[in-house]
């Protein structure tokens, strides 16, 4: 319980420390209005039907025991 209560003071005493850069603190400006769409590709699908396998696998190893 005290490892506990140390660690949710310690989240939340750097969780007030962080603080968000406000908008136009520094960088390149944009030249293009429009953002750059970001693909997914085979990678994300990959990842995706990794986490599937490994559900299904926990799934039926639960069965068993």
């Amino acid at each position: 319980m005290k490892q506990v209560a140390l660690t949710a003071a310690l989240l939340l005493a750097l969780g007030t420390a962080a603080q968000a850069q406000a908008p136009g603190s520094g960088g390149p400006t944009p030249t293009d209005p429009q953002p750059t769409d970001v693909p997914l590709d085979g990678g994300a699908s990959l990842l995706l039907a990794s986490g599937v396998a490994y559900g299904l696998k926990r799934l039926r190893a639960r069965r068993r025991a």
